[in-house]
């Protein structure tokens, strides 16, 4: 008689691969990345290997935590958290390692933070680039990655001053404009008059448009008059 162990082998369990959905992250980015345009969903089943039905809830993922976004078409292309981890990656290398000690210098005189900032490559905001702190108990801080609005920054008011007449025309029509502070500049003919004073001077200014100064938790709230 035999008994339940003594004819049947047992195989060895089979390695396991890694997390399949990990790797489909990866080549959805990929695949976007290298592509001039925004995807499909076919497009992009096409390009991984995987079956629609397994990319829906994958996609539907990666679009609510910011690392693509969704047109109204339902094509994707790569979203604000993927550029902003780009930016911070390549923080400290080429452009920003030549500004940085330009950076050093300018905040030991003034005494105040510095930062550097570019247009993200995806909306019309600044991306902060890299920041010098300054050593006063009380300064401005900002975080290398972060975004922040063009019409509320002298960084961004820097920017938008230098817009061609059509981006501009077409960022003030399209851009909400929301009233942070008390003298935050929402109105297009007032911020108009502000970019011609920066190109007529070389300078932008910020009158505690986006954070009231002072207020050590950066509170951008004001009271109701």
């Amino acid at each position: 008689m035999r008994t339940p162990n003594s004819s049947v082998k047992r195989r060895a369990p089979k390695p396991r691969a890694g997390p399949q959905s990990v790797g489909r992250i990866f080549a959805i980015l990929d695949s976007i990345a290298g592509s001039r345009r925004s995807a499909s969903l076919s497009e992009l089943a096409k390009a991984t290997g995987a079956p629609k039905t397994s990319l829906v809830g994958l996609l539907a993922g990666m679009t609510l935590e910011g690392c693509l976004v969704r047109d109204d078409a339902g094509r994707y292309a790569l979203g604000p958290r993927v550029h902003s981890l780009a930016m911070r990656a390549m923080a400290g290398k080429e452009l920003v390692s030549l500004v940085r000690p330009i950076l050093a210098d300018l905040s030991k005189a003034t005494g105040e933070t510095t930062v550097l900032g570019a247009m993200a490559p995806d909306a019309d905001v600044v991306i902060y680039l890299e920041r010098i702190e300054s050593d006063n108990p009380i300064r401005y801080a900002v975080t290398v990655g972060q975004r922040r609005d063009l019409y509320s920054t002298a960084t961004g008011k820097a920017l938008l001053a230098y817009f061609e007449p059509e981006r501009l025309k077409q960022y003030l029509n399209a851009t909400p404009r929301k009233r942070h502070t008390r003298t935050t500049i929402t109105s297009a003919s007032d911020l108009m008059a502000v970019l011609s004073r920066i190109r007529r001077d070389g300078i932008a200014r910020n009158n505690d448009e986006r954070v009231i100064a002072g207020d050590a938790r950066g509170r951008s709230q004001f009271p109701a008059p």
